[in-house]
């Protein structure tokens, strides 16, 4: 049973990664069809940053309202409406709007997971729960670079995205029982369920502020990198669409082979 659960939370972070590097692999085609300019996408990465950061502070009282699965569970589905949303906005203004669920399911998804894996499982799990969002990141700009070789037909991309969450919804759906199994303790390792720490008490604990700096840097090179590559083969490169698509996974799969 543990292991199955390890095997559903490594597909959940696996539907983590595929929305991140869409939006840039996809932009220099969206944007014509919803009469924006390049810099646009900037904006939409922004909100969903910003909303990834909000949720991923909220995380710990959602956590102990509702529990692990359920916080996964609505996380992942808050990311495939925004997606499939994607795939109908005609406009500019919807992105944005469209931006908020997204940014705020996967900050949920992200803080959930690695916090229960850092609870019940051993330290190579963490790693290993990485490296699985690389696989996600990596397929997502490889589905958008198949469906803009199809006659540029993004809103097919996110669609396609869209419904392997959903997917992942159902059998996180269909197997919320098994987040019950560490309610007793843990199964690997040792050692009494700490205390609740708020956000206050955890800012105040020595090396938080320089992790949260070094975090800060990282996340934006990573996010800059992934928004931007695409669009940078095509300009610079003059390469297609989708072959810039497909160029920018390899970044992603550079960060999933260093985890």
């Amino acid at each position: 049973m543990v292991t199955l659960l390890l095997i559903i939370i490594y597909l959940a972070f696996i539907g983590l990664g595929l929305p991140d590097a869409l939006l840039g692999s996809a932009w220099s085609v969206m944007k014509n069809d919803i009469h924006a300019t390049t810099e646009m996408a900037g904006y939409i990465s922004l909100i969903i940053s910003f909303s990834t950061v909000v949720s991923s502070l909220s995380a710990s009282r959602l956590l102990h309202r509702f529990g692990t699965g359920k916080v996964t569970l609505f996380s992942i589905l808050s990311t495939t409406i925004a997606l499939l949303g994607f795939s109908f906005s005609e406009n500019f203004v919807f992105l944005l709007i469209l931006a908020i669920p997204l940014g705020l399911g996967a900050g949920s998804v992200d803080a959930a997971l690695s916090n229960y894996v850092a609870l019940h499982f051993k330290a190579k799990h963490m790693n290993w729960l990485h490296c699985f969002w690389g696989i996600g990141a990596v397929t997502g700009p490889l589905v958008m670079a198949y469906w803009l070789n199809q006659a540029n037909n993004w809103r097919a991309g996110y669609v396609t995205v869209g419904l392997i969450l959903l997917g992942i919804a159902v059998i996180l759906l269909s197997t919320l029982s098994l987040w019950k199994i560490f309610e007793k303790g843990r199964v690997e390792g040792s050692g009494d369920e700490k205390k609740r720490v708020s956000n206050r008490e955890a800012i105040r604990i020595p090396g938080v502020k320089m992790s949260m700096l070094a975090m800060l840097c990282y996340n934006g090179s990573e996010t800059a990198a992934g928004l931007w590559m695409a669009s940078f083969f095509i300009v610079s490169k003059g390469v297609s669409p989708g072959t810039a698509a497909a160029l920018s996974s390899l970044f992603s799969l550079a960060l999933s082979w260093d985890a």
